[in-house]
């Protein structure tokens, strides 16, 4: 036990060399179909720690720290779709899986669907969790100028204590032992002792200019494979909004624009379901792939 918690099972640690990067990856085991699950932005492949083991009894869980995240090397380009996608395709040739079923949370969603638009013999099934359609052209008064002021990197000035103190406050009852862990998981100290994000700003820059120029909109009409949007609704404070509306549009759009696709709404949550509500995002996606 920790914290009086029973210890969730922990998965292996490996490593690819893939072109120029050396990438790490989580391995959850397991005999199931393979199922990639891919990360956010800023993020790392440990957002998928809480939602793994409730998964990995019918589904054998990859999960890597893509390009320039985790500890994947920190290249200095390559974060267009075309890429990305090369970049998995390339893990899963190293692993030795022809075809598998991939789930992305944000940014990660977008990632996902453009592998299923350019791989579409490597795709199965395709999970979008509460990401993916975003699409800067869709907000209102849509410019670069403030599609890239809303996704600029978030605020992690401060030393470690500082850091976290932000992330519990906003967080509030979500936080725990676990959530802390894995947050630590994306950033790093300087020299200085400052907390700093482990994907370079100039890195994520490359990422939100391909998120402009290549919207969900254009990536969407090529998916064959079928395809579920996890999105989660709104938290009672934030019901009715303009973002909260906006988002619903995107959702709409997206699910619009898809062939074989459709939308599950989780209620009442954050961006962040897997540390909110694990086990609802695992059901849904659990029930997915057993369709297939």
């Amino acid at each position: 036990m920790v914290d009086g918690r029973a210890e969730r099972p922990s998965p292996k640690e490996l490593w690819a060399d893939i072109g120029g990067l050396k990438v790490r990856y989580l391995d959850w085991g397991g005999d199931g179909q393979p199922l990639l699950a891919l990360h956010g932005l800023a993020s790392s492949a440990h957002w998928y720690d809480i939602v793994a083991p409730l998964l990995r009894d019918r589904y054998h869980i990859y999960a890597p720290d893509q390009r320039g995240h985790g500890q994947t090397t920190n290249a200095p380009d390559g974060y267009d779709w075309k890429t990305l996608s090369a970049d998995l395709v390339g893990l899963l040739d190293h692993i030795e899986l022809d075809k598998v079923a991939v789930m992305g949370h944000s940014w990660g969603g977008n990632v996902a669907t453009n592998l299923a638009a350019n791989y579409p013999e490597r795709v199965t099934r395709l999970i979008m969790i509460d990401g993916g359609f975003l699409d800067g052209r869709l907000f209102p008064g849509a410019t670069w100028e403030a599609f890239s002021h809303r996704v600029r990197p978030r605020d992690v000035t401060g030393d470690r204590e500082e850091f976290l103190g932000r992330l519990r406050d906003q967080l509030g009852d979500i936080w725990n032992p676990e959530v802390e862990r894995i947050v630590q998981t994306m950033v790093y100290e300087d020299d200085d002792g400052q907390i700093q994000d482990i994907l370079r700003p100039e890195n994520h820059a490359q990422t939100i200019r391909a998120m402009w120029d290549e919207p969900a909109s254009v990536t969407m009409p090529l998916i064959e494979c079928p395809t579920l949007i996890i999105a989660a609704g709104p938290t009672p404070e934030r019901a009715g909004t303009e973002f909260a509306e906006t988002r619903r549009r995107m959702v709409d759009a997206a699910e619009k624009n898809l062939k074989n696709g459709r939308v599950h709404w989780i209620p009442e949550t954050i961006h962040d379901i897997g540390y909110h509500k694990p086990q609802e995002l695992a059901q849904v996606i659990g029930d997915f792939l057993s369709e297939g």
